[in-house]
């Protein structure tokens, strides 16, 4: 990267050990450099303002404001690329309410030289603060002051009946029924939320089972699994080699892929494909192989290609297929690799996905 500019991160930490640690890491790394350190919430917000930086490494747990609190601030005053860095993998609820306010991953605190993996979870943040540098983030405006998503029908948090939403446009013309028997849904980078909306938006009895991959790091899968289920109405468990049932939510657990059969679930042990294991793709082929038309999948929000050619493979084997529309896509990437592929039925801003899906298990409609 000689001659290019390099990216400046904030780091906002406030253990001194820690805060040096994440500067010799980013110090370390060509790409990157350190625009500054703020030791509390008040002051990351305050040298956003002053500096400007590219990205922002962001602890959860501050003196003052948390890193909640500071992510909402920032992503409504002064919009900034946010990488959350967590050491405590089993208490997610902040962090994922980070990503549900608006910042783009989470991922894993270094924590000493001495550990064994040091240099693969240096090398992880590193990478993940340069590509979260890339995206364009907006504004984001009237959230409610709590950090939960308005969510008219359910009290705006936690289990209950569905969102209650406008209505998607009419269904694709059609002329018979059939039976859809599971769904498939893959995300990535700004998928947590947008999963949020989507899961909230279906009622506790909806009669699909729903396998889902979202690409987040190994160690924080079953706290995201466990906390997506305390904020939407389906119970979310850590997919296994079991039953599936409707209803009830499956996701892929790390660094294994998942694939659904009409008996059951299984995980494999594979390359990672795309760069991901768990894979969209997988899991997507999957549900085309063992489901045919009787399988939906969704593509949301994310950075690559992976569950592009997955959905694809749905939609040739008769499935019903919706990609996030690029209104609402924190990034486009995947969703849109998938339109520009032929295997999209219709994109959907993310908030018309759940209505449709409740209209196609409720109607059916003629594969295309």
């Amino acid at each position: 990267m000689t001659g290019a500019r390099k990216i400046r991160v904030l780091v906002v930490e406030d253990s001194p050990v820690v805060q040096q640690l994440l500067a010799h890491v980013i110090g370390e790394d060509p790409r990157l450099e350190l625009a500054g350190i703020a030791a509390s919430g008040e002051q990351a917000l305050r040298m956003v303002d002053s500096l400007r930086p590219d990205v922002v490494s962001l602890d959860i747990r501050l003196p003052g404001i948390d890193g909640f609190a500071v992510t909402q601030r920032l992503m409504r005053d002064h919009p900034v690329p946010i990488v959350v860095v967590a050491s405590d993998v089993r208490d997610l609820d902040i962090p994922m309410r980070a990503l549900q306010a608006g910042a783009l991953a989470v991922v894993e605190k270094p924590g000493s030289m001495a550990r064994a993996d040091y240099q693969t979870v240096a090398r992880h943040l590193c990478t993940q603060l340069t590509i979260m540098s890339q995206v364009k983030v907006i504004r984001q405006r009237g959230r409610p002051r709590n950090g939960d998503e308005e969510s008219p029908g359910n009290g705006g948090r936690g289990k209950g009946a569905a969102v209650t939403t406008p209505p998607p446009p009419p269904l694709p013309p059609s002329t018979a029924k059939r039976q859809f028997r599971a769904l498939g849904i893959a995300a990535s980078t700004g998928g947590p939320a947008a999963l949020v909306k989507l899961l909230r938006g279906l009622p506790t009895n909806f009669p699909l089972p729903v396998f889902v991959v979202q690409h987040i790091g190994a160690p924080f899968v079953a706290g995201f699994a466990s906390w997506l289920g305390s904020v939407t109405p389906l119970p979310v468990a850590l997919a296994s080699d079991a039953p599936h049932r409707p209803g009830h939510v499956y996701v892929a657990p790390g660094e294994l892929h998942l694939t659904a059969e009409p008996g059951g679930m299984r995980l494999v042990h594979g390359d990672p494909v795309c760069g991901q294991r768990p894979s969209g793709d997988v899991l997507f082929s999957s549900l085309a192989s063992a489901f045919g038309a009787a399988a939906i999948g969704v593509l949301l929000t994310g950075m690559g290609e992976d569950g592009a050619r997955g959905l694809t493979a749905m939609h040739r084997a008769g499935a019903y297929t919706i990609a996030e529309h690029a209104s609402t896509a924190v990034i486009h990437s995947m969703p849109g690799t998938a339109v520009r592929l032929g295997g999209v039925t219709e994109e959907l801003p993310i908030d018309k996905v759940a209505a449709r899906l409740l209209e196609l298990v409720s109607t059916g409609v003629e594969p295309s």
